[in-house]
């Protein structure tokens, strides 16, 4: 069983910058993929960014050229660099996992599921 726990949300001001943590209980980089996702009330959650082995990489557009996905193998923690945020990035932030060799923004991909990091910025 692979247990998921995000850190580093918080409050900043528009055009400002967080990093998000997922610390991995059994970090395995060569069996799983992981993503970040995001949620805000009423509405369904999305992805955000993922990464797989070798840092294949994959990015909602609306955060494409602003957030970057990232990990730490000696850590076993997942990253999530967020720069020039804006009011609409305010959302609860999940980290997410598959035993996969691709990854995807599908949330019915993923079966491993922290429980969430608040984010919220203000104009």
């Amino acid at each position: 069983q692979l247990h998921l726990a995000e850190s580093g949300g918080g409050s900043v001001q528009d055009g400002g910058s967080l990093r998000l943590s997922c610390a991995a209980s059994a970090y395995t980089a060569s069996s799983y993929s992981y993503a970040w996702f995001r949620q805000t009330p009423g509405n369904e959650r999305e992805g955000v960014a993922c990464i797989v082995i070798y840092a294949h990489t994959a990015y909602a557009t609306s955060v494409k050229g602003r957030f970057t996905i990232s990990q730490d193998n000696a850590k076993n923690t997942l990253y999530l660099q967020m720069n020039n945020l804006k009011p609409d990035d305010t959302a609860m932030y999940y980290c997410a996992a598959a035993v996969s060799s691709w990854c995807s923004l599908w949330t019915s991909f993923y079966n491993y599921w922290g429980q969430g990091t608040q984010v919220t910025v203000s104009s």
